[in-house]
């Protein structure tokens, strides 16, 4: 297994991995996911087995400290020396979970964000996944104002720096 940044042949899997991984009012659609991927594919950290999309976690930079919803659809906001590394999806296959395939995408993206010197990381999060996120430092800076696919989000915050 191995953690790698997504490339647009890529397409086609992480599709399906998102379809699999979240009811359809949130799960990014195949063309959300193209425009994602032509704007930033090294924020896209991809597990795989012999050629398989196990999991991936993507999500933009952006100097805003919060996730706003237009984030998800606007691929264009993304600023490559933005502050914050937003995550839009942490996913990992149905037939794949409990293995520590999000936690080692999880570290994997934490340690990117702290090489490139980002103040931190934003996500956010139904409330059951608050105590897995707050197991890698994220704090929980209550309800989010997102009504993204109508339902009640938590904001997550990871802050790595003081600048």
């Amino acid at each position: 297994m191995k953690i790698r940044h997504a490339i647009r042949e890529d397409l086609p899997e992480l599709a399906e991995v998102e379809r699999q991984g979240f009811p359809p009012a949130e799960a990014a659609g195949e063309s959300v996911l193209a425009g994602r991927l032509a704007a930033y594919p090294d924020h896209f950290w991809l597990l795989e087995d012999d050629g398989r999309v196990l999991g991936f976690i993507d999500g933009m930079t952006t100097d805003e400290p919060s996730l706003t919803d237009a984030m998800y659809e606007d691929a264009a906001l993304h600023k490559e020396s933005g502050a914050w590394q937003m995550i839009f999806g942490v996913v990992v296959r149905p037939e794949c979970r409990r293995r520590g395939y999000a936690s080692a995408l999880m570290e994997q993206v934490i340690a990117d964000t702290r090489a490139q010197r980002r103040r931190g990381l934003v996500l956010t999060c139904k409330e059951e996944l608050i105590g897995f996120y707050q197991r890698f430092g994220f704090i929980a800076r209550g309800v989010s104002a997102s009504l993204h696919g109508g339902a009640v989000w938590y904001e997550m915050h990871l802050t790595l720096t003081d600048e």
